[in-house]
């Protein structure tokens, strides 16, 4: 991010969606290899094959395959794309701009300058309060609405876009000014408390 950083822009912070979304994810990892391991058990133990006579033991280690396999399949197809997908997922706040990157392969960015932002909403669901995020919605007014999902400690990232929108410069007429037109005296953001970077 620091490199499509425009001049006088500074990083306020970085930090990635609240991993909740994770815990299913979790526990088929979990899961997935125990069942197979239960199932092989009992096909090796021959319970398969009374209840499927036709399965004798040539197939034994056919069926362990298979559970084998059924695992590693549902670590492959469900358990990783969901942590990659996650592991990919970006939301950085500069003093100019909120931006949210989601992908790795195939990349997705969206942003919104804090000079257009008009309104600010936080929305909390009841497990969202219980783990402190929630979902940030901005109003712009030729954007409509963007909403950044699941931000981790969502009071304290509410407070740092609000400070950021404060500390934007102005012009005379009240219009954003430009990107040199910082208050003069005025703390650089990646000194403030030694820079935030929250994962």
């Amino acid at each position: 991010m620091r490199n499509d950083l425009v001049p006088g822009e500074q990083v306020i912070v970085t930090t990635r969606p609240q991993p909740r979304k994770l815990a299913g994810a979790a526990a088929a990892f979990i899961l997935a290899p125990a069942a197979a391991a239960y199932a092989s058990a009992w096909i090796i133990r021959g319970e398969a094959a009374r209840f499927f006579p036709a399965l004798t033991a040539r197939w034994t280690p056919w069926l362990v395959a298979g559970c084998v396999l059924a695992a590693a399949a549902v670590w492959a197809g469900y358990c990783l794309p969901r942590l990659l997908r996650w592991q990919g997922t970006r939301y950085t706040l500069t003093n100019r701009r909120l931006v949210s990157r989601i992908g790795i392969l195939r990349r997705q960015d969206q942003q919104v300058n804090l000079a257009s932002v008009r309104n600010l909403t936080v929305h909390e669901s009841v497990l969202q309060r219980l783990l402190r995020s929630g979902n940030i919605s901005l109003e712009t007014g030729y954007q409509g609405v963007v909403t950044f999902q699941d931000v981790p400690e969502v009071a304290r990232f509410r407070d740092f876009i609000l400070d950021a929108i404060g500390e934007l410069p102005y012009e005379r007429d009240g219009q954003p000014g430009g990107a040199d037109d910082n208050p003069a005296g005025a703390l650089p953001w990646d000194v403030r408390e030694g820079g935030r970077d929250e994962r």
